[in-house]
């Protein structure tokens, strides 16, 4: 039974060893001429000016939230919108209840100011 696992194995073997063996070659035979411009941090075209650990605001994470709850509804709706016939008027009230407390979610954050940016 392990003869059946034979190809695998030496598939396993020989992509280790081709990775192993570039990896090698390009350090060995590759150029190393640091220098300082090199070596410093590069970001967006300029230098860092603050520390990358900065404190975000809690509104960008809300934000976030919302769109993967709203991802997560176009996720249910589009299965549901192509199987509409075949559900019939049980599956148009759950689709229904569904959609409405996304709505009463949207307008709650909307109510809170959750979507004001200053």
């Amino acid at each position: 039974m392990l003869a059946e696992y034979l190809p695998t194995l030496l598939f396993l073997i020989v992509a280790s060893v081709i990775g192993v063996a570039l990896l090698v070659v390009g350090n060995t035979l590759g150029p190393k001429r640091p220098t300082a411009e090199k070596l410093s941090p590069y970001e967006c075209g300029f230098e860092a000016f603050e520390d990358a650990r900065m404190q975000f605001d809690v509104r960008y994470y809300l934000i976030a939230i919302q769109f993967i709850i709203f991802d997560l509804e176009i996720i249910f709706i589009v299965p549901w919108a192509t199987v509409f016939r075949d559900l019939g008027p049980i599956g148009l009230i759950e689709m229904g209840i569904f959609a409405s407390m996304l709505l009463l979610g949207f307008v709650y954050v909307w109510k809170k100011g959750a979507l004001e940016w200053e």
